[in-house]
């Protein structure tokens, strides 16, 4: 099995930890903090929404990844690593979203 993209993505964000914030966007979004870097999350999501909605597909395309390189960013400013996230799915499998949604009460 090969690395899956995202975990490759994830890893250089955590390379870039320590990189000067004047000269990486990912250094800065991790320097300046949770915040700003949630606001981005926002901000992304609301463009792919309007970019579904508009049903422009390349945009679409674009502005998911946008999108996902921010959420990655918040996982690492947070101490989440995708290994974790993906045992999360990995353990919802096979439930239906309704019962799934309704364990969390």
């Amino acid at each position: 099995m090969t690395q899956h993209t995202l975990d490759a993505l994830f890893e250089i964000i955590e390379s870039r930890k320590n990189d000067d914030p004047d000269t990486s966007w990912t250094a800065k979004l991790l320097y300046t903090g949770t915040q700003l870097i949630a606001d981005k999350v926002v901000e992304e999501a609301d463009e792919v929404i309007v970019e579904a909605l508009a049903k422009n597909k390349e945009k679409l395309t674009a502005e998911s990844a946008d999108l996902l390189y921010h959420l990655l960013v918040l996982w690492a400013d947070g101490g989440i690593k995708p290994c974790d996230v993906w045992a999360e799915l990995q353990r919802r499998e096979g439930v239906s979203g309704i019962a799934e949604k309704q364990s969390r009460k």
